[in-house]
């Protein structure tokens, strides 16, 4: 069994990882879009990640 403070240690190291994916795979869709042009489905994927990524931030109090 592990200790309680086991976890902890481990939640600062992906924190960091966590903002890098969602920074590629941000922009990764903007370069979809760019290339695609006018695709609603792809701005309405992007909208809504951007806008879950807005309250993530926010309730990790920017720690994402």
């Amino acid at each position: 069994m592990e200790p309680q403070d086991a976890g902890k240690d481990k939640e600062p190291q992906s924190q960091p990882q966590a903002a890098q994916h969602v920074a590629d795979a941000h922009n990764l869709l903007k370069t979809l879009r760019d290339r695609f042009e006018k695709h609603p489905e792809l701005d309405e994927a992007i909208e809504k990640l951007e806008m879950a990524l807005s309250i993530l931030t926010t309730k990790s109090g920017g720690m994402l």
